[in-house]
């Protein structure tokens, strides 16, 4: 190219020993450019050799890649996308984190005026700009650095502001970016540091002016990573096996904690089959989801500030329905939904049970996305700290209406005790126990909320010869009749109704005691970074009060219940008590993994079917219990 070491000086470049002018510089870039089709690439081959950088360049090359990339934005006309295939090449390979601010403007104006000069460069255009997202190799260390940090804001900004520029002058380029965006996003294996940057852009297009026609894709494309990373962690990294037991054997036993005064780490080894924070610790992949979630809630938190979490939500409920829902072993990814709700308990978390609620009566839907849509209702409903007690009161209504209907149409005529073809229903019935041993207190100290649910048909549901009783899972059913009897919710006798073992053949055939996927949803988050979103908002059974406890000597150390008496609308439950502080994080962190300690799958001893007051030492609830499978009623 001739070019020697130029230096800008009142718009003119220094090329050897005279001046020329830009219009001077971009007529000889376009002279060099139309020789290579006579075969003459001399200088071309120069031109190219200035565009070939991977590492930060020095002051005099930066000059002249500055110098040759402003002649080239105004040669675009000239450049074919055959005659000059390596030079396309080249720029389209360059990175922005190896330029200097002045190459980066550069750049971006030249990759822009491709994109608009012709159709056939849109396309490697928004690709060069989508790999800008990540940064090379040897850039990535520094990113933990505050000058790291700064070089990335330096890039990305030009990232997005050139794609939003090609989107406004190439109509159908957002179309065209988002199958791109989708290939290049980084795999569940790759390094954290890399997926979090890229998820960050993604993100931030579903926020900007592209978003409108791209920003569903980015969101859902979010999620199926978040729930990709999941189902890469097995309950084996989260649970300790007791050699002695079989993997569908292992509850959730009592965890003895010493608080060190200094450091207030718990001190004592969790016990085989315990499941806890503590045994995720080093996990590369939980670590990736927890930043991928912190991430996702960060930006749900700025579409709330921003009045858009609404429409968000629509997005995220369709990408729950489509991806989340039927991921049968999803155990973290869900909260990005309950964390949404929690932004907006008077639309969004109403919203989300409504939706739940209308699956699972949906005749036309398969019974295990029917099965599995109650779960997560049951879970939600108990677990939501911003749901009013009357709103919680009319969904539960709307179950048990369901399952009252469900016995009227029962064939009376039926010989055969068939747990399974019934497995919705018992599902439904399950998921009205789980969620009224969260409730029930709750309900029956606000008058007209008592008055509902003590009509309710409970009674004739649980004493129909369909038996959910005999068939739901022990640990649920046995907390579940100890409330009932002393709120009271029954009027009949126990014997009656309770004469058969908890423990039943009925129960472990239909997701009871041998079956790994008794975990309900929204049981207790167990990552770090996500748990400080989830837990301001959320119910631990430790900070339930049941019927049976009594006021003067309770051992919950939190009141979660807000004075319904009061404020019968209450959207929120009020915290009490010196031991759940959040701006506490050790104390805060030793609560949370007591609350999951004290939470039982399974009765340690033989039980038999009888109000849970006979017996001196109650088992507690589980933590999480995903019913089994069901029919298509």
């Amino acid at each position: 190219m001739g070019m020697e070491l130029p230096t800008e000086e009142a718009g003119f470049h220094e090329m050897n020993d005279g001046y020329i002018s830009d219009s001077e510089v971009v007529f000889h870039v376009r002279s060099v450019l139309k020789l290579v089709s006579q075969g003459d690439n001399e200088q071309y081959n120069q031109l190219v050799e200035v565009m070939n950088c991977t590492q930060r360049l020095e002051p005099d090359q930066e000059a002249m890649l500055v110098a040759s990339l402003k002649a080239l934005s105004g040669a675009v006309s000239s450049i074919d996308v055959i005659f000059h295939e390596t030079l396309l090449s080249s720029i389209f390979g360059m990175s922005m984190w190896n330029c200097g601010r002045d190459a980066m403007d550069a750049l971006v104006e030249l990759i822009i005026n491709l994109a608009v000069s012709s159709g056939n460069f849109v396309d490697a255009c928004l690709d060069m700009l989508v790999c800008n997202f990540l940064p090379p190799p040897t850039v990535l260390p520094s990113l933990s650095q505050t000058r790291g940090l700064a070089r990335k804001k330096e890039v990305l900004d030009r990232v997005h502001s050139a794609l939003r520029s090609i989107a406004d002058l190439v109509p159908l380029a957002p179309l065209r970016l988002m199958p791109i965006v989708l290939q290049r996003m980084p795999r569940v294996h790759a390094k954290e540091a890399l997926i979090v940057i890229y998820v960050e852009s993604m993100l931030r297009l579903e926020s900007s002016s592209i978003g409108e026609l791209v920003g569903s894709t980015m969101l859902m494309a979010v999620v199926d990573r978040l729930i990709d990373l999941d189902v890469e962690i097995g309950w084996e990294d989260i649970l300790q096996e007791d050699t002695g037991k079989g993997i569908f054997d292992m509850e959730l036993e009592d965890i003895e904690e010493n608080a060190d005064e200094d450091d207030g780490k718990i001190g004592n080894e969790l016990p085989k089959g315990a499941l806890s924070r503590q045994n995720l610790g080093g996990n590369l992949v939980a670590e990736k989801l927890d930043s991928l979630m912190e991430l996702a809630c960060e930006h749900l938190k700025s579409c709330a500030e921003s009045g858009r979490l609404v429409k968000v939500f629509e997005t995220l409920i369709q990408s729950f329905e489509m991806t989340v829902l039927n991921a049968h072993k999803s155990k973290f990814a869900q909260f990005v939904v309950f964390y949404a709700c929690s932004l907006d308990p008077e639309n969004c978390a109403m919203k989300f049970a409504t939706f739940l609620a209308d699956v699972f009566m949906c005749r036309t839907t398969p019974p295990l996305t029917r099965m599995s849509a109650v779960s997560y209702l049951a879970s939600y409903l108990s677990r939501g700290k911003f749901l009013p007690s009357s709103f919680v009161a009319s969904i539960l209504k709307r179950l048990v209406q369901w399952c009252f209907e469900y016995t009227q149409f029962w064939d009376s005529q039926e010989t055969a005790f068939n747990p399974r073809a019934h497995r919705v229903f018992y599902s439904g019935c399950q998921a009205v126990m789980y969620v009224l041993c969260f409730r029930m207190r709750l309900l029956i100290e606000v008058p007209h909320l008592k008055y509902q649910l003590f009509h309710m048909p409970l009674e004739a549901i649980l004493r129909h010869p369909l038996d959910p009783l005999k068939v739901c899972l022990p640990s649920i059913v046995e907390e579940f009749l100890r409330q009932a009897k002393e709120a009271p919710l029954f009027t009949m006798s126990e014997t009656f109704l309770f004469n058969d073992q908890l423990e039943s053949e009925f129960s472990k055939a239909f997701g009871g005691m041998e079956r790994l996927d008794m975990f309900f949803p929204f049981d207790p988050c167990l990552l770090k970074k996500s748990d400080r979103y989830i837990r301001p908002n959320f119910v631990f059974w430790s900070m339930v009060r049941a019927t049976y406890d009594d006021d003067e000597d309770d051992d919950a150390d939190v009141d979660i219940y807000e004075d319904d008496l009061a404020d019968e609308n209450a959207a929120s439950f009020r915290e009490n008590g010196l031991a759940q502080s959040v701006e506490d994080h050790d104390l805060d962190l030793i609560n949370f993994e007591s609350s999951l300690s004290k939470m039982s799958i399974s009765p340690k001893a033989s039980l038999k079917h009888g109000f849970p007051g006979q017996f001196d030492t109650p088992t507690r609830m589980p933590a999480k219990i995903r019913p089994s499978t069901s029919p298509d009623w």
